[in-house]
């Protein structure tokens, strides 16, 4: 939708906002331009391409079955966005375009990083052209492996349709026999078990060449021993995606450990809200399930649930190949994350180095290990008294669980707020919860209709005459994993004023404690979202009376208009305003008369930018903050979250003058937004050296001889990561805003 250029009347109307499912979209566009960028290595951009599938199975599941709802149930509101569409136009956009990103999804597989793949001697082959070796192999494999899993499943009216799980893969089968047991013609489904891998290493039989079969051949070849009897007329793999957002505001229970296990597994049964489905399906046989399902198939009226794939159904398969061993050349060039600036194991312990001063973690490119010892030295040290932490996503052997039930076990007061609906991390959760429970581990859950999303560890420790308290607060999950991909800042700090607020954090998620005036912390839902317009109008009044002013704000997403109508007041002022986001973003930069001064700018790239950063006013009276909440509804409303700021200069001048400049001159990996919702990626101008922010992080501190190829970490918390260099080496300093528009 184009801009209206007269926006000097003040009003801020629905053509003022990009619509937030479309500006997903488009930042999928993005993930899936590094999958085409050739300039990534082989197996990396394949990761994209699994990414880019992963990505679009969670928004079907959670936003567009929460839209889809809104257009089709009986009782939903039909409450138009704030960019003025309603609910059935925002799904028959969303639609076209994914139908389009899609396409061409498969085409980057087909046309590039399959003959790529090819080119470096990967073999798809199909089942009946297996000879020899490789065929003894994978029937062996089949008969041992695949076959005792395996349930053939008819449907008539002895046999009711299953219900199909959620993302599972099947195929689908039209039968006949003339005589036997049975209807003369009948529908049956194989489920393709999710328990093995799809992708079947074929053993090679020559160097340099690795060879694999899809699982979901090797089945559809054993349909006839599986239906014995039967002649197979048809068959077809194809794929159900269903809504999966847990939804448990207004229920009631008195183990909210129990609801969300019983919800979970209510997740597999939802509406079904879409089914890919192989383009060359008998559309006999393709409309007995999509009909089954009431999905609408809607190719006369624009408007399709149905996604006919040429080519493998479900690309996060893809992720089974970029995990194969031995092709190191394809991938990212490993690297050692430093260890953050203030901290040294060789001397003294970690609580000491805190005292001594505020320490500032940025991850990837500093080690999570602090972290960890934070929590595990804490445990294990006879002067702690008590650790208090809360838990989002944890990992699957997560060294913080464990340290917890460690502490707990040797007669520490422990108390860990579990977040049981972090979305799709819930079964893990409750593990955790259930193990820290049997531990002695005082396990709690928040509340009802909140997620607790802040990150926060807090130990207090006896210090002779007095109790004193360490703090950890962070913008990212207490996960090694994802620490070692994701950007993310964090803060040790002793500061009292902090550590009284954090204690009073705690017994307000413990114990509904209210009433504490906080002093450092800004704290949603109660007061984060008044506090951002408030720092966002004092900018405003600065720049009304001539006074310097900015605003910087690196969030995932933007999309709460409130706060976007105060950011163009700002700028109708006069503000400075840089944005960086990553993911969704509804406002509109650069509109004459409405938001001139405010440019916005998202970088997709090695890492999965995850780092909040807040910045109010200009120069030494520059306000720093860092978040684990973007400006979104759900962050200020529907959650518990935290904005903290960075007290010590010598840290808010590290994010003001090191990391800040460099997301603002990135010209390899950033996108520019225009007014229209397009982004530009950027490239180099004439003269100008490249910049990529990512990889310029990297080299900070480090030595020139040990900026690249450095050992892979063995062991140890936060894992080994990639290192790709740009062309030039990423030295550039200066980005114009020369553009060109994204790919496609």
């Amino acid at each position: 939708m184009a801009m209206r250029e007269n926006q000097t009347d003040g009003k801020i109307g629905p053509e003022c906002f990009l619509n937030r499912e479309l500006s997903w979209l488009e930042f999928n566009l993005r993930v899936l331009e590094e999958a085409e960028n050739t300039e990534n290595p082989l197996m990396e951009r394949l990761k994209f391409l699994a990414i880019f599938s992963s990505n679009l199975d969670e928004f079907f599941m959670v936003r567009l079955a929460g839209v889809r709802e809104q257009a089709f149930g009986e009782s939903a509101p039909q409450d138009y966005a704030p960019d003025g569409l309603s609910a059935i136009e925002q799904l028959k956009a969303v639609a076209k375009r994914t139908q389009d990103l899609v396409a061409r999804q498969y085409r980057c597989l087909k046309e590039s990083i399959g003959p790529a793949m090819a080119a470096e001697g990967f073999e798809l082959l199909r089942y009946d052209a297996l000879e020899g070796s490789h065929r003894e192999h994978v029937d062996r494999f089949f008969r041992e492996r695949v076959l005792p899993i395996l349930t053939p499943m008819a449907v008539d009216p002895a046999h009711p349709s299953p219900r199909y799980h959620n993302r599972g893969l099947y195929l689908g089968v039209m039968l006949e026999h003339a005589e036997g047991l049975g209807p003369k013609r009948l529908f049956a489904v194989v489920q393709v078990p999710q328990v093995l891998p799809r992708i079947v290493v074929v053993p090679s039989t020559s160097p340099g060449r690795t060879s694999f079969v899809l699982l979901e051949d090797v089945v559809a070849a054993r349909l006839p021993e599986l239906f014995g009897g039967f002649q197979v007329r048809s068959w077809t793999s194809f794929r159900i995606t269903r809504d999966s957002d847990l939804e448990l505001l207004e229920q009631e229970s008195d183990d909210m450990l129990r609801l969300i296990e019983d919800r979970l597994k209510a997740r597999q049964r939802g509406q079904a809200v879409r089914i890919e489905i192989a383009s060359k399906a008998d559309e006999s046989l393709a409309h007995m399930i999509i009909d089954a399902e009431d999905l609408h198939d809607g190719r006369a009226d624009g408007y399709s649930e149905v996604y006919r794939i040429d080519g493998p159904l479900d690309l996060t398969a893809l992720w089974d190949l970029y995990k194969l061993p031995g092709f190191e050349k394809l991938h990212d060039k490993p690297f050692i994350p430093r260890m953050p600036r203030g901290l040294d194991r060789r001397r003294g312990d970690i609580f000491s180095a805190i005292a001594a001063g505020d320490i500032l973690l940025h991850h990837p490119y500093e080690s999570f290990d602090p972290v960890v010892d934070f929590v595990t030295s804490a445990a294990n040290d006879p002067r702690v008294l008590a650790i208090k932490q809360t838990l989002y996503r944890t990992s699957g052997d997560s060294p913080i669980s464990r340290a917890l039930i460690t502490a707990a076990e040797s007669g520490k007061q422990v108390t860990a707020l579990v977040e049981l609906k972090a979305r799709f991390d819930e079964a893990n959760n409750v593990s955790w919860a259930r193990q820290m429970e049997r531990a002695g581990v005082h396990v709690v859950f928040g509340f009802l209709d909140l997620k607790t999303h802040c990150k926060v560890s807090m130990v207090v420790r006896n210090e002779g005459q007095r109790l004193r308290r360490y703090v950890h607060l962070g913008t990212g999950n207490y996960n090694p994993t994802t620490a070692s991909i994701y950007t993310d800042l964090g803060l040790f700090t002793a500061d009292e004023a902090i550590a009284e607020d954090a204690s009073a954090l705690f017994n307000l998620l413990t114990g509904y404690s209210q009433g504490h005036a906080w002093r450092k912390l800004v704290v949603a839902p109660n007061d984060l979202h008044r506090r951002t317009l408030e720092l966002i109008e004092e900018q405003t009044q600065r720049a009304l009376a001539g006074r310097p002013s900015r605003i910087f704000a690196k969030l995932n997403s933007l999309v709460d208009h409130t706060v976007i109508e105060a950011l163009y007041r700002a700028s109708q002022a006069g503000v400075p305003i840089d944005i960086v986001a990553r993911g969704i973003c509804c406002l509109r930069p650069g509109v004459p008369g409405l938001s001139e001064t405010i440019r916005v700018r998202s970088i997709v790239d090695r890492f999965l930018e995850h780092s909040r950063i807040y910045v109010f006013g200009a120069d030494e009276e520059a306000q720093v903050y860092l978040s684990s909440a973007d400006w979104m509804p759900r962050n200020f409303f529907r959650r518990v979250e935290l904005m903290f700021p960075v007290l010590a200069p010598e840290l808010s001048s590290r994010i003001l003058k090191e990391i800040i400049p460099l997301y603002l001159t990135d010209n390899m990996r950033a996108r520019q937004l225009d007014k229209d919702g397009v982004f530009h990626l950027l490239h180099p101008g004439p003269g100008e050296m490249p910049l990529r922010s990512q990889i310029q992080m990297l080299e900070q501190g480090l030595p020139e001889a040990d900026s690249f190829g450095a050992p892979a970490l063995a062991g140890g918390e936060g894992g080994a990561v990639g290192l790709m260099t740009s062309p030039s080496g990423g030295r550039g300093r200066s980005a114009t805003g020369k553009t060109r528009k994204s790919r496609g």
